[in-house]
């Protein structure tokens, strides 16, 4: 498994009034991995996938340890979890760089996000494409089965920026 590794700077305006990094932020950082991974990347490797649209349909977050503002970055890790045919779930952890002086191995927050491809067009949820899957298929978790193409699980109505504008999502 290739884990896709993003280094992310901290500013001083993330942190809040007790002197680290707001819970909120952490989201930041993780949609900053999860589009250099899923767009950058995906460009580089001469790949368009969802180019054509995603939407986040869910994040979970443990909050590990408190971060507080330094000039290094910290490194967040990114690699697939899980594919269907109509989602993929992104896990995450933000940690220190063994090179930064700090105690190695440091992790702050372990996280997952559920991605829905989008037909920005259609206003619809849609499938994976062979190209997503194949790119996908390079930042899968070692262990991993890989999920059937043939069908999808189906999901009740979600609330947020992962609805469709039925208001259920298919998943």
């Amino acid at each position: 498994m290739a884990r896709h590794v993003y280094r992310c700077s901290l500013r001083w305006s993330d942190m809040d009034a007790f002197g680290h990094v707001n819970n909120v932020v952490f989201l930041r950082y993780l949609e900053e991995a999860r589009i250099d991974l899923m767009f950058r990347l995906a460009r580089e490797d001469g790949s368009a996938s969802f180019s054509g649209g995603s939407v986040v349909a869910r994040h979970e977050i443990d909050y590990l340890r408190p971060l507080v503002h330094r000039h290094e970055p910290v490194i967040i890790e990114s690699w697939v979890a899980g594919i269907t045919a109509a989602s993929v779930t992104i896990a995450y952890e933000i940690k220190d760089s063994e090179d930064n002086g700090s105690v190695t191995g440091t992790v702050y927050a372990r996280a997952k996000t559920l991605v829905v491809p989008y037909d920005l067009k259609a206003q619809r949820p849609r499938r994976i494409t062979d190209e997503e899957q194949a790119f996908l298929e390079g930042f899968r978790e070692e262990g991993q089965v890989p999920a059937g193409r043939e069908g999808s699980r189906r999901g009740g109505s979600r609330g947020g920026a992962g609805s469709a504008s039925s208001g259920a999502l298919v998943v």
